[in-house]
C-alpha cells in the first residue's frame, strides 16, 4: 500500500488498477447497491459484467478501472468496445461509494477508462443514462467531463424514463 504524509500522519492513497480479483464481482454489487440508484437487476448486471471478465479476460470486451484504499473498492468503472464498430466504445458503468462522491474519483475513474479504450483504438466514448429528475447530477457529471448530448430516447427505461445518450470525441493530449 502506498501512504503520503499530511500533517506529520500517514495517509493511505488511493491505488488504481485494471486486473480484477476474484472478490471484485461481489464488491462491485454492493458498491453499485450503497449508491441507492440502481434497481436490483441493474445491480446483479454490474456483477456479472465482471464475472463475464473475469471468466473470459479480454474476449468478454469488458475493461474495469478498480479504485481501492485499504482493500477495499472506493469505486469502478467499466468500458468495452460497441460490437460491430471500428472506433466506438461504451463507458458503461462509473460508480463510487456514496462517501467520495463528489471528489474527483468518479472523474479520474472516466478518464481512466478513456485511457484504455484510448490504448485499444477506441476514439469515441458513449454512455446512457436516464432522464429521470434524480438522474440530473449524473448528467452534469458527464457534461462537465466533456459529454455532450448525442441523442434523447423518450419512455425508454420505463414511462417517464428515458435514455440520454452522450458522446466524447476522445483526443490523444488528453490520454496519459
Amino acid at each position: 500500500m502506498r501512504f503520503r504524509t499530511k500533517g506529520g500522519f500517514r495517509v493511505p492513497t488511493t491505488t488504481f488498477r485494471e486486473t480484477l480479483a476474484p472478490a471484485d464481482p461481489d464488491a462491485i454489487r454492493r458498491l453499485v447497491r450503497a449508491t441507492g440508484f440502481f434497481r436490483d437487476d441493474e445491480v446483479a448486471v454490474a456483477g456479472e459484467l465482471a464475472e463475464e471478465r473475469l471468466a473470459k479476460g479480454d474476449a468478454s470486451g469488458y475493461h474495469f478501472v478498480i479504485a481501492e484504499e485499504n482493500g477495499a473498492v472506493l469505486g469502478y468503472a467499466c468500458v468495452g468496445p460497441v460490437p460491430c464498430t471500428v472506433h466506438s466504445w461504451d463507458l458503461y458503468w462509473v460508480a463510487v461509494s456514496p462517501e467520495r462522491q463528489g471528489k474527483g474519483l468518479g472523474t479520474e475513474l472516466a478518464r481512466r477508462g478513456e485511457a484504455v479504450a484510448w490504448t485499444a483504438g477506441g476514439r469515441r466514448m458513449y454512455v446512457d443514462t436516464s432522464t429521470r429528475p434524480d438522474y440530473r447530477p449524473t448528467r452534469r457529471f458527464y457534461e462537465r467531463n466533456g459529454y455532450t448530448l448525442a441523442a434523447l430516447l423518450p419512455n425508454f427505461y420505463d414511462t417517464d424514463d428515458g435514455k440520454a445518450i452522450y458522446c466524447k470525441v476522445l483526443e490523444s493530449e488528453e490520454q496519459p
